[in-house]
């Protein structure tokens, strides 16, 4: 251990009478504890749906100041059509924050107000930010802050290529910029927490500075999930492995 700390050096030719040694406890080990034969599925059941405490739903409603959702029990938003709708009101000298978040630099999506405009970054597996601003400024008062998802394509998933489509910005439903988008992030946000009303920790975009704490009033932001879910099995199972 002290020539080789990481174990990079593999001993097992010069030191054979030591190996068959340790095999053999391996296996006395494993038959004193009862767990053959072994069970060697574990990757491929972590792609397999998993049993859930409450029935699927498409609506998601979240709250500001309170704990980030975990990826798998959050909305699945990839390859799939949504919406994400805010609840604000915005003061007279203005408000800058993030309204929803999920991911890290390292991929995600982020929805925010930044100088008095209404945002939306999609971070491409680290590698893109692709990014829509609204065409007007918001004004003082409450209002209803949308952003809407709508699929023109099929995924490619062999390129690292989720679904391609259209990204809207709503601002109290008039259309209030828009843009077409090549791709998508294909299977998951890894890390990929949702956070209502602030970005914490390692922040989507580069556009501003963690934790951006919305400064107006958020009420709700609810996700809603209008269409089917596209899936590719073999892929995520891969993505799976890869974090092994």
């Amino acid at each position: 251990m002290a020539e080789d700390p990481a174990e990079n050096h593999d001993l097992a030719a010069e030191h054979r009478d030591r190996l068959i040694a340790l095999i053999a406890t391996w296996y006395v080990e494993a038959g004193k504890y009862d767990v053959m034969p072994v069970d060697a599925s574990g990757v491929a059941r972590m792609a397999v749906e998993k049993p859930l405490i409450a029935a699927a739903r498409d609506s998601f409603v979240f709250y500001p100041n309170t704990q980030s959702v975990p990826f798998f029990a959050g909305p699945r938003v990839l390859n799939r059509p949504h919406s994400i709708t805010a609840d604000v009101e915005i003061p007279e000298a203005g408000a800058q924050g993030a309204l929803l978040c999920q991911g890290t630099s390292a991929g995600g999506y982020t929805f925010y107000v930044k100088d008095h405009r209404l945002h939306y970054t999609h971070n491409w597996v680290g590698r893109e930010l692709i990014h829509l601003a609204s065409d007007e400024a918001l004004t003082p008062g409450r209002h209803e802050l949308r952003f809407e998802f709508e699929p023109t394509g099929q995924p490619d998933p062999a390129h690292g290529h989720g679904t391609p489509g259209r990204f809207q910005l709503y601002i109290d439903g008039n259309l209030a910029g828009d843009r077409d988008v090549a791709y998508t992030t294909p299977f998951l946000f890894n890390p990929g927490a949702v956070t209502c009303g602030a970005d914490p920790g390692s922040t989507v975009t580069d556009d501003y500075k963690t934790p951006f704490r919305f400064t107006g009033t958020l009420h709700t932001v609810t996700v809603d999930l209008s269409g089917e879910l596209i899936q590719d099995l073999e892929a995520e199972l891969k993505a799976h492995m890869a974090r092994q």
